[in-house]
Order: structure tokens, then C-alpha cells, then sequence
């Protein structure tokens, strides 16, 4: 997908809390949450996107520790879904 799509998704008022059901290309699906740390607007104009995959998101509620995400590419990422 390109960044511009996934910026609009991600950025839109009713999805910016929820979590994702994001697939891929080449791995399996995942549901996550889409970190706007101080990072984001770099990171989404190279089309990377930090990502809180969902064994993670109670603790990242509790601490924002920013190690708990993961930098996806988003040409890999195939759709989003609200969940």
C-alpha cells in the first residue's frame, strides 16, 4: 500500500485508537495498533510505519515504551481493517 493510503487510515478520527487487522504479502496477518510516536512524519514519508503487534498492546497502554513496536514496510502491508 502506499503511504498515503495508510497515513489516511491510520490518521482518520474514528480509527486513530482501534486496533488493526493488518495483512501482508509474505507473512501472515496480524492485529496491531499503529504507534504516532515523535518519529511518525519521517517514518511515514519512507512508507515505515511503527507497529504494536497485539501480544504487546497491554503493556505499551501501560508504559509507551517505544521498544515494544516494530518498524513494518508499507509496500509489504496488503490491506487494513478496523477490529
Amino acid at each position: 500500500m502506499t503511504n498515503e493510503a495508510i497515513a489516511k487510515f491510520v490518521e482518520s478520527t474514528s480509527k486513530a485508537k482501534e486496533h488493526v487487522k493488518i495483512s501482508f504479502k509474505k507473512r501472515g496477518t496480524v492485529v496491531g495498533y499503529f504507534v504516532q510516536s515523535k518519529d511518525y512524519n519521517d517514518l511515514k514519508s519512507k512508507n515505515f510505519w511503527r507497529i504494536v503487534i497485539e501480544p504487546h498492546i497491554d503493556a505499551w497502554k501501560k508504559s509507551n515504551d517505544i521498544n515494544l513496536a516494530k518498524i513494518f514496510n508499507g509496500m509489504e502491508i496488503t490491506s487494513l481493517k478496523a477490529v
